[in-house]
């Protein structure tokens, strides 16, 4: 059989159709974290993401433990939380529960958007139907896929405010992108992106962003069209910056590299709980799909300098440093960030967006003083453990 979706093929009667927009709590907090399993002699990436989930499946723990692409892989998530203080908990509860796994196995769990020399060629797609159908579609696509993001879930009253909410949140992807940044490195080469992983994702055919339709009913019938046309078969085909997530009640963001550490994972989860609260009690704007004019070269921006990109705002074309538009939006979100318990998380943000500071400098500061990247992932990998 032909490995190609044939859309004349299916009947009608056969086309899915778009799951009603579930109820959940507004600002409700939900965080994936994709992880790095290494090993602990050359620290290349290993895959042992089956016995690593045999293992913590003895533990009792929040949210859940699940496999990803390919079998160096694993994802943890939190469960539904109304704070960045239960986000912090959970994933340092999972966090470590992983690392006692991970020493049994003499390996090792490591954040980072990508691996800095791993061989995309030498890597297993992870036995799973779902992922096996995914690489007979992509090809070597699936296996470039190995790359590590988190992705931050937030509760929304409805599905209208969902897109509306998803639309004012798409100005603020360069500023994602740049606080998060953690891949400047593929295959052994400083690629002068702080995120490659980027340029991975976007290689998919339903990546970038989402349409401008700011009703439940509109969304439905794009989601109609490209159905009806067999490329799409569920909301998990659409790969795009930020999705909604009908089946959780929440938009998810995807462009966020997974931090080296979890601390900075939970302050980047609390700036977008604290830019959700802004945008949905005070209402500053409209987005307009004028918007989006300038969408594509920020994002570019973002991935290739991070906290020294320029942005452009969009309402009025203004050229600004990012870093600069950062700290201003910080300012302007810190109210509701001290009244969710977040104000930490803005604090340290906006400190580093001052400074320059990514997780990507990091990286790179530790290869120049090292000049070998494998002691660099060492050295992540400790810092993931908490340890600085």
């Amino acid at each position: 059989m032909d490995k190609r979706a044939d859309p004349s093929a299916r009947s009608p009667a056969a086309l899915p159709s778009l799951e009603p927009f579930q109820h959940s709590a507004a600002l409700s907090l939900g965080v994936e974290l994709e992880l790095q399993l290494v090993n602990t002699h050359d620290y290349d990436l290993a895959p042992y993401s089956d016995e690593m989930l045999r293992l913590m499946a003895r533990y009792k723990l929040p949210g859940a433990v699940v496999p990803e692409m390919t079998s160096s892989m694993i994802e943890i998530s939190t469960g539904v939380c109304g704070a960045v203080a239960q986000v912090q908990s959970e994933l340092s509860e999972i966090r470590d529960a992983l690392v006692q796994c991970a020493d049994k196995l003499n390996i090792a769990v490591a954040g980072g958007g990508t691996h800095p020399f791993q061989q995309w060629h030498e890597r297993r797609i992870y036995d799973k139907p779902r992922f096996r159908e995914l690489s007979e579609l992509y090809g070597y696509l699936s296996k470039q896929f190995t790359i590590f993001g988190q992705h931050v879930h937030v509760g929304c009253p409805d599905a209208d405010s969902a897109l509306l909410m998803l639309h004012r949140m798409s100005r603020y992807i360069p500023h994602f992108i740049a606080l998060s940044a953690s891949s400047p490195f593929v295959q052994g080469q400083d690629t002068q992106f702080d995120s490659a992983r980027l340029n991975s994702v976007f290689a998919f055919p339903m990546s970038g962003r989402a349409p401008f339709t700011l009703s439940w009913d509109e969304f439905g019938k794009f989601f109609a069209k490209t159905t009806r046309t067999g490329v799409v078969k569920s909301m998990k085909d659409f790969y795009w910056d930020i999705r909604p997530k009908p089946e959780y009640g929440t938009i998810e963001i995807r462009v966020f590299d997974t931090p080296l550490t979890v601390d900075r994972a939970v302050a980047l989860a609390g700036f977008v709980q604290s830019l959700a609260s802004w945008l949905l009690n005070e209402q500053p704007f409209m987005p307009q799909e004028d918007d989006y004019m300038v969408y594509t070269y920020n994002r570019f921006q973002a991935c290739r300098f991070g906290l020294d990109a320029i942005y452009v705002d969009p309402p009025t074309g203004e050229h600004m440093p990012l870093r600069d538009h950062i700290v201003q939006t910080m300012r302007q979100i810190g109210g509701h960030a001290r009244q969710l318990g977040a104000g930490h998380c803005i604090q340290l943000l906006s400190e580093d967006a001052e400074l320059g500071t990514n997780d990507a400098r990091w990286l790179r500061e530790k290869q120049a003083r090292e000049q070998l990247l494998a002691e660099v992932v060492r050295q992540g990998a400790v810092r993931f453990r908490g340890r600085t």
